[in-house]
């Protein structure tokens, strides 16, 4: 098993020289895509939150497990009116599904053909799931077998019981409703505070859209403000559980499935 890397090892590829790369890739490390979007936040976080959050839990996992993170995939599937306040707000920059799958089958394919053998793409926007899946497929058949192993995720998804009951004493709202809310404005909080505008955070109602879409998408399914409820109970503390949770439980899935089963 690869040892965790020192504080003097590169992890970010963007930062390393080719040499550095090449070196890296003699380990057969495993290699993280982060994947989100750009899209709107509310009023107090920035656009980037989707791509920087996943960008930065990669960084910690590859820390632990001796990875190296590729440079992200920074656009995402088309906002959606009831996840992430569809259309209506200038600077969500969306790719149609097809693009986001063939951006993704393309990285794998240049990743695999320099020597990595074992990728994680790591993802931090909600709609971005399937067209990611059908990527890795399409990526996967190209390449062939050449012992390549592959695994995705989407960061939410590794919170436990315990951490939710710390995070939302008063009961969690679902993931649905947690955009530019409570756990992104957290993690925001821990990882990159120089960005967070605490103070501009909206006290909003909980959004209200049924349980459907319709086209063209209502206006009036989304706060004018853009988040979908409130983040007033976000702080870095709760930033900080939740990654740590994340650097204990995505470490370890990682490790299981790389090095653990073969």
């Amino acid at each position: 098993m690869n040892k965790a890397v020192t504080a003097k090892t590169p992890v970010m590829m963007s930062e390393m020289t080719w040499p550095e790369y090449a070196e890296a890739l003699k380990r057969n490390p495993v290699v993280f895509i982060p994947t989100g979007a750009l899209e709107q936040h509310g009023p107090h976080l920035p656009m980037a939150v989707d791509y920087l959050l996943p960008s930065a839990i990669a960084r910690e996992i590859a820390t632990e497990v001796g990875g190296v993170v590729a440079a992200p995939v920074t656009y995402g599937y088309k906002s959606q009116t009831r996840s992430a306040g569809g259309p209506f707000f200038p600077g969500s920059t969306g790719l149609d599904g097809a693009t986001l799958t063939a951006v993704l089958r393309d990285i794998i394919r240049e990743l695999v053909r320099h020597g990595a053998r074992r990728i994680c793409v790591l993802d931090g926007n909600y709609e971005n799931l399937w067209f990611l899946t059908e990527g890795i497929d399409l990526a996967m058949r190209e390449v062939g077998d050449k012992g390549v192993r592959i695994m995705c995720l989407q960061h939410w998804e590794f919170l436990t019981e315990e951490t939710l009951n710390q995070v939302f004493p008063d009961g969690y709202p679902g993931i649905e409703l947690e955009h530019a809310a409570v756990l992104e404005t957290s993690l925001m909080m821990n990882f990159h505070p120089e960005l967070v505008r605490f103070e501009l955070v909206p006290d909003n109602a909980p959004g209200d859209a049924p349980c459907y879409d319709v086209w063209p998408p209502r206006r009036e399914w989304v706060a004018p403000e853009g988040s979908l409820i409130s983040a007033k109970g976000a702080s870095p503390e709760k930033g900080a559980l939740i990654a740590a949770q994340y650097r204990r439980d995505i470490t370890k899935a990682v490790k299981r499935e790389f090095y653990e089963l073969g």
